[in-house]
């Protein structure tokens, strides 16, 4: 079945409710592109704002395992002298 194996990637497992939400996303915006998962990835992050409430939230604008975490400065302050 094309429809619910198109997000299963070797890279990426998708859970059953992220298939169940983004499938019909998929067919609608993007199925020129199935089956070639890849594509339909690009297609469906390219389109975010098409996609359906449920859907968009797997395609965030940047991933969080991408962000780079905030970086605090090891300094120490320096004291300050009183005038």
């Amino acid at each position: 079945m094309i429809g619910a194996s198109f997000l299963a990637t070797p890279s990426q497992a998708y859970t059953e409710d992220q298939q169940q939400l983004c499938t019909g996303d998929a067919f609608r915006l993007c199925s020129s592109a199935i089956p070639d998962v890849d594509r339909v990835t690009a297609c469906m992050v390219q389109k975010r704002a098409q996609l359906s409430p449920g859907c968009a939230q797997f395609f965030r604008a940047t991933p969080a395992s991408a962000r780079k975490p905030a970086v605090k400065s090891r300094r120490a302050k320096k004291p300050t002298r009183p005038s």
